[in-house]
């Protein structure tokens, strides 16, 4: 990996990081901190767009806590496959495990991070999960 990939790869797996630390805090607003706006989802075949920071929907984590005992999410696998000096493309895949550390479901996804002044964040999400 080259120096620059791998300068691109580590300030982007910080965000990424980050941003999985605020999810299982449900902290919206630490989440809203590692993306960049307007930010796009396409997920469970509903394509959305939060326009600004405080819109990312968090009753979704409040009906998977209830209906599926959520507890938190972590990385399984992260890749670059893609990216120049302001983009980065990421396939990666998430585990979703209940309180009893139980696996709820592996789910599939594409995340798209931007450079915008001096910061790597995240720009548009597309998941085969909820």
């Amino acid at each position: 990996m080259s120096a620059y990939k791998e300068e691109i790869h580590a300030a982007c797996m910080k965000t990424l990081d980050r941003f999985m630390t605020a999810l299982n805090e449900y902290d919206a607003q630490k989440m809203d901190a590692t993306m960049h706006f307007p930010h796009l989802r396409l997920a469970d075949g509903k394509f959305k767009v939060y326009e600004a920071a405080g819109q990312n929907p968090m009753d979704l984590f409040s009906r998977l806590k209830e209906e599926d005992d959520w507890r938190y999410s972590r990385w399984d696998r992260r890749e670059l496959i893609q990216f120049n000096e302001r983009k980065a493309h990421y396939s990666l895949n998430y585990i979703r495990y209940r309180s009893d550390d139980s696996v709820i479901g592996i789910y599939e996804s594409l995340y798209v991070l931007t450079l915008q002044n001096g910061k790597w964040g995240i720009q548009a999400r597309s998941s085969f999960g909820p």
